[in-house]
């Protein structure tokens, strides 16, 4: 592939709703530019961009891939994104590095979930977007409506560039808005022909509004409109390119992508519209005089490059996915990442088509290119020692739905971990968490599909089993009452016996977030002050496994006043096991209660779904605290809720809302658990007990 200088790149993200055709338009542009020499399909698992095996048996996109194309003296990076909200972390990281958008939306769907999500990223990274109108071969879809019920969502900005030509049900051409011209596909060429009747209407319609658009783009185009003049077709596009670029308008385009219908005009106006990363600002921060850094995708300023993936593959290595932003980029140059004051040799420069890598003698700024086998991560900067700088991490979803998992052959636990630990490092959305409290080990994830994927992929990629299952939560143990007690620990053997004795009080301690206070009233020596220590060794250890269900105590206050000693046979043994003795007897005559985490919840969902969350939040003991607008025009309900009662949530948070609801949590504190809620927990905990009490 040639080498493109900044003025002639197209970096373009395509997003969508899962199923939308995402992938199948980046086959047919692919096959367009002459990358394929035949199409591949979805559902063949021969597409350039769904290259990996769970891709392939699944039919969908799992993680983000580059698509090079070469299109009339320029060079457009195509990101082909997964649809599914799973993945969302993928498109993120794609979005950080584009520089427009084209959002895929099925003619026979229409406006779904997932277009308004990819609507809200482009509006949150404020990037520029077309919208292109798939599956228009289908006879009954109506591009009309689509154009109504976006221009009804998102407003006049909505541009139709061109409408579709029927004829004996079938897809024939399209007619050019701005020029006015009927198009018919005849083979493989474009013949012009008469605009058909049934389309002027709507024709005028689009034209007038695009017209009006283009009229308010300077005050000496509104006085014409005004007076009633009309524009050249070169004026058009001129103004339809620096609104499209600065966000105030948004094309409308359709074909269909696997009669390859339509593609050649959307290629075409990438180029015409679509900025160029020129046009963009970018700056960074210079970590040696704390100055920022405009780098503004400028080739002419010191190099720099940003780290946006990590693509890890057992058979052909890692690569580590950049942009350039700033310089020029070239085998062998000597980088540097400030962040971690290390020294990196980049070695040869690829460009990634799908998983095939080809060899460039330059990246200029403003392009994509992928490393091999360096030592760096996502969000690193690459920079020159002389010129230190460090951009912004892109922002990624934090995720909340976590599995609780385990080696189905313990010999393989290495071998997971470090499996696990690759896939973390090409997956900004996977948590590893080692949970010591409860001894295990949590998966976190964006849904309950990506932990599947995860586990999939460890099978079949790095050829180790995993089971998944329901995470164990985190209860405590504390008193609600006072207790006194007394515990002799008495043990005759040959020689010296063991003899401790103490007289102790127990109580709340009205801190809940220190396992216990110990205290000491001990009058006339009746227990030596050395053996002290050894009373509230044995408070240390009883407290980490409690009496009632094993799990961890809080908030016990613990005063040792009286007890006696013998002078041979007592020793700091004997005092910690009577300490703990006396600690059981007096937690479970003090009114032991079990304490559960809950959480602080926000949920995110449009209006209509209030009734329906809120609903579920009471059926999970939740206490709804109240609702606020969002800055997107949905609702967030604040809500605490237990947290044992947030297991499979995602699921059900999507399913009530068709996806469109979003929830975050953190851990506020512990309250007491509910008697049934407690009765059954230690019922299933007795077990864990018994082995706490053989211990000792």
């Amino acid at each position: 592939m040639n080498v493109y200088t900044t003025d002639k790149i197209r970096n373009v993200v395509l997003l969508g709703h899962g199923g939308a055709g995402k992938t199948t338009l980046a086959e047919a542009m692919a096959y367009l530019a002459g990358i394929t020499s035949r199409m591949g399909k979805v559902e063949d698992g021969n597409t350039l961009s769904d290259f990996d095996k769970e891709e392939q048996k699944r039919g969908i996109s799992i993680s983000t891939s580059t698509i090079p194309l070469e299109w009339d003296g320029h060079k457009i990076n195509l990101l082909d994104t997964p649809g599914f909200f799973d993945f969302v972390g993928e498109v993120e990281e794609a979005i950080s590095v584009a520089d427009a958008a084209i959002i895929v939306v099925s003619g026979k769907a229409g406006i779904e979930v997932g277009t308004e999500r990819a609507w809200d990223l482009c509006e949150k990274y404020k990037i520029p977007r077309m919208f292109f109108v798939s599956d228009m071969d289908i006879d009954d879809v109506s591009y009309r409506q689509v154009v109504q019920d976006l221009t009804d969502k998102y407003g006049k900005k909505m541009a139709p560039f061109n409408l579709p030509i029927r004829e004996n049900e079938k897809f024939v051409g399209y007619v050019n808005v701005i020029q006015e011209k009927g198009f018919r596909w005849e083979g493989k060429q474009v013949v012009e022909c008469p605009v058909p009747e049934y389309n002027e209407a709507n024709l005028k319609l689009f034209r007038d509004t695009l017209i009006e658009t283009v009229a308010e783009t300077s005050e000496e185009f509104m006085d014409r409109y005004f007076n009633g003049d009309t524009f050249s077709e070169a004026e058009i596009r001129a103004a339809a390119r620096s609104n499209v670029c600065d966000c105030s308008i948004v094309p409308i385009e359709m074909g269909s992508s696997t009669l390859c219908q339509g593609i050649y005009t959307l290629l075409d106006d990438i180029v015409k519209y679509m900025p160029s990363p020129e046009n963009r600002k970018m700056a960074g921060i210079n970590t040696n005089t704390n100055e920022i850094f405009e780098a503004d995708f400028d080739f002419s300023k010191p190099k720099t490059a940003f780290v946006f993936k990590t693509m890890i593959d057992p058979f052909i290595g890692k690569y580590s996915l950049i942009k350039v932003r700033s310089g020029v980029l070239k085998p062998d140059d000597q980088m540097f990442i400030a962040g971690k004051d290390q020294d990196v040799k980049i070695g040869k420069l690829y460009i990634l088509q799908g998983n095939k890598a080809i060899e460039v003698p330059e990246l200029h700024a403003g392009d994509l290119g992928a490393l091999q086998k360096l030592d760096i991560s996502t969000g690193d900067t690459l920079s020159t020692k002389a010129n230190p700088v460090t951009y912004a991490k892109m922002d990624i979803s934090q995720p909340y739905t976590y599995m609780r998992y385990h080696a189905q052959n313990k010999a393989d636990i290495d071998k997971i971990a470090q499996s696990l630990a690759k896939l973390s490092a090409e997956d900004q959305t996977l948590k590893v968490v080692n949970d010591a409290e409860n001894r295990q080990t949590l998966l976190y994830g964006m849904g309950d599909m990506h932990l599947e994927v995860v586990q999939s992929k460890l099978k079949s990629v790095y050829k180790v089993d995993i089971d998944l299952t329901k995470p164990k939560v985190a209860f405590r143990e504390t008193i609600r009452k006072n207790s006194d007690v007394e515990y002799k620990y008495k043990k005759q053997t040959g020689g010296h016996g063991q003899y401790g004795h103490v007289k102790m009080r127990f109580e709340p301690s009205g801190d809940p977030l220190t396992p216990y206070v110990f205290e000491q009233e001990v009058v006339g020596g009746a227990v030596p002050k050395n053996y002290f220590p050894a009373v509230e060794k044995g408070l240390t250890e009883s407290v980490q496994r409690g009496p009632l269900a094993a799990y961890p105590v809080v908030g016990v206050k613990a005063t040792l006043y009286d007890g006696s000693y013998h002078p041979v046979d007592s020793s700091e043994m004997a005092f910690k096991v009577a300490a703990s003795g006396a600690f059981k007897k007096g937690f479970m005559e003090a009114g032991p209660v079990l304490l559960e985490p809950i959480v602080s919840l926000k949920v995110t969902v449009p209006d209509n779904f209030t009734g329906d969350v809120m609903g579920d939040l009471n059926k999970r003991r939740g206490r709804v605290l109240g609702m606020n607008p969002s800055l997107t025009g949905k609702q967030v309900i604040e809500a605490e809720v237990p947290m044992m009662e947030l297991y499979g949530y995602c699921t059900q948070l999507r399913s009530m809302t068709g996806g469109s609801g979003d929830f975050e949590y953190e851990f506020v504190r512990y309250e007491q658990a509910p008697s049934d809620v407690q009765a059954k927990e230690v019922e299933a905990r007795k077990d864990k007990v018994a082995a706490a009490n053989a211990e000792e």
